[in-house]
């Protein structure tokens, strides 16, 4: 009978913990506070040195726990990946997952090493642990407030982030082997290694996601199995890919890249169960990491620890970024938050159990060493990336609230989808006839009552509207459900231009701060550019002390914008505009 009570009592704190860890998400997003480092925080405080006093030190089942957590949260990033948006960054993204990731790595070594009393190849390994990134929350924490980031610089990041942990994984692997064996060549054992893991993980991720989309449309399954085998596929690739020395973490998130940009059966429940997996992956990920550290052992490492992570943050990836994208286009500013943006997250801690595993002298150093960087860059950039991305001009403000949309998969349909919106005033949607020709009202509900769209007439506050579109199209009828408050023009500093206006023009002509990578697009690429071809009324791009805001949308593209100067700004285009046409300026004027 102990060992039933035995297990009860850990089914009740494994419970517990997941419904504090869930909870506490709440609470995280009121404050502003970095969500997984409230599941870090959670973890530590159940742990031995925290008032909870769970005993736990099993890095093998954190290992095995992280491996499968980390294949699903990427098997989700490729899901909701779309090709079209990756033009322009892939090339510079493979080349910061790569050789960035080394440059960190040998930067980061040049200090560790002295700082902690390592050994050349030993302070490497340091770099290597807290080489990769967690893009994933960088990019969740700036649209949680509000704000999209431009298509190239969102692009890279999460690219970044889904290719730079095989990388990782590998030169961490590859470090433990030399430090534990005797390899004789160790570079050119690193080389054949990198071509051989992206070679097999890319080649077992395509096939492995084309595999996938054939039996999802192919096999009938009973209703809401769809995810969990989807789930299960995700896992076995990556296990067998890891068997065949591939890069399991490369090939589950191609796998999901292709699942996600082709027509598939039940994508609407698939994408929905995972939204809810991926959260228990990072919330049991970071509570068992948070159990397994040791508040006394931190603080013994705190200060060469901190020495490496404000090297990290201020040296480090900053140099690694700037050499990597110095032969592509990207604006100062742009590489300046692609820097900031290497928000350091699980893989760190998870690749800092693989020394504890394989029993180094110095494992103990590299964990806690992880533990803190990751720990000062969730907090760091967790409370800070937002702002960076409004003070480097690389994302635009959404004003509008979100919609809800609610998705239904038709049985043997992989064209079109069944999408259900709540109607609200202040929406473009309230007369139907707004609907674009590849979408069809269905029914609506109104008032307790299923109505065809007939007997329902235009679409009214309160009601319900079932559409039937393409999966690929989906997305853009949100702005049509989405309420929308109009700006009234009713200011002199407000200016109104057609959608393809040229940057460049409005730079010259007003004297804006418009980088010069941009002068070439016009207003409506620019938008489509930084919303991912989501533009709404309401968004609007700063350039130095001058606002541009849509005013209207059509079919996807921002057909009119207002340009807002400030009081300064308007006086001198006023100025420019008088000298230009030969008519004296203001003070002229005053003085006559």
């Amino acid at each position: 009978m102990g060992s039933v009570f035995v297990s009860n009592v850990v089914l009740l704190v494994v419970a517990a913990l997941l419904v504090v860890g869930t909870l506490s998400s709440l609470l995280a997003a009121r404050f502003g506070a970095p969500i997984l480092l409230v599941f870090l925080v959670i973890g530590m405080a159940a742990g031995q040195a925290g008032p909870g006093g769970i005993q736990f030190d099993d890095y093998w089942a954190t290992y095995m726990v992280g491996s499968a957590a980390l294949a699903v949260i990427l098997f989700d990033g490729g899901l909701r990946m779309r090709v079209a948006s990756m033009r322009g960054a892939i090339i510079p993204a493979v080349g910061l997952s790569t050789v960035g990731v080394v440059l960190t790595a040998a930067l980061v070594a040049l200090v560790a090493a002295p700082l902690l009393g390592l050994g050349p190849v030993e302070g490497l390994l340091v770099g290597a642990i807290i080489a990769s990134t967690d893009a994933a929350a960088v990019l969740f924490l700036v649209r949680a407030q509000g704000l999209h980031l431009g298509r190239r610089v969102g692009s890279v990041i999460e690219i970044e982030s889904a290719t730079n942990d095989p990388a990782a994984v590998f030169l961490t692997v590859l470090l433990v082997e030399i430090l534990t064996t005797s390899t004789p060549d160790p570079g050119l054992a690193a080389a054949f290694g990198v071509v051989r893991e992206m070679v097999i993980g890319a080649a077992m991720g395509v096939a492995g996601g084309y595999a996938l989309v054939a039996l999802l449309n192919r096999v009938d399954l009973p209703g809401g199995l769809h995810p969990v085998m989807v789930v299960g596929v995700a896992v076995l690739l990556f296990a067998v890919t890891s068997l065949l020395h591939g890069s399991g973490f490369l090939a589950v998130y191609l796998a999901g890249l292709v699942l996600g940009n082709r027509p598939v059966r039940a994508i609407a429940s698939i994408t929905s169960f995972l939204d809810t997996i991926t959260w228990l992956c990072q919330i049991v990920m970071f509570v068992m990491l948070g159990l397994l550290v040791s508040p006394e052992k931190i603080l013994h490492y705190a200060l060469p620890a901190l020495g490496v992570a404000a090297f990290l943050i201020a040296v480090g990836r900053p140099a690694a970024v700037f050499l990597c994208l110095a032969p592509f286009r990207f604006s100062t500013k742009e590489k300046l938050f692609i820097s900031w943006a290497g928000l350091r997250g699980a893989v760190s801690i998870f690749l800092a159990t693989i020394p504890m595993l394989a029993h180094l002298p110095q494992a103990e150093v590299y964990f806690n060493v992880a533990f803190t960087v990751v720990l000062v860059s969730l907090i760091l950039h967790g409370w800070t990336m937002a702002a960076a991305a409004r003070r480097f001009d690389v994302a635009l403000s959404d004003p509008d609230p979100g919609v809800r949309r609610f998705e239904i998969d038709l049985p043997g349909q992989t064209e079109v989808e069944l999408v259900a919106y709540p109607v609200v005033e202040g929406t473009p949607a309230l007369g139907h006839d707004m609907l674009p020709p590849w979408a069809r009202l269905m029914m609506v509900v109104r008032g307790g009552q299923t109505l065809t769209p007939e007997a329902a007439g235009v679409l009214k506050p309160g009601d319900f509207g079932y559409v039937l579109a393409p999966p690929k199209r989906v997305h853009q009828l949100d702005r049509l459900f989405r309420p929308q408050e109009v700006t009234p023009l009713d200011d002199s500093a407000a200016f109104p231009f057609v959608g393809e206006v040229r940057l460049g023009d409005l730079a010259s002509f007003y004297g804006l701060a418009v980088p010069e990578v941009e002068c070439g697009l016009t207003i409506a690429d620019a938008f489509a550019d930084r919303s991912d071809d989501h533009p709404a009324r309401g968004m609007r791009i700063t350039y130095g002390h001058a606002v541009i805001e849509v005013r209207e949308v059509v079919d996807g593209r921002v057909a009119w914008a207002v340009l807002r100067l400030e009081a300064g700004r308007l006086r001198r285009s006023i100025t420019r505009v008088r000298r230009l046409f030969g008519l004296g300026t203001g003070a002229d004027e005053d003085e006559a």
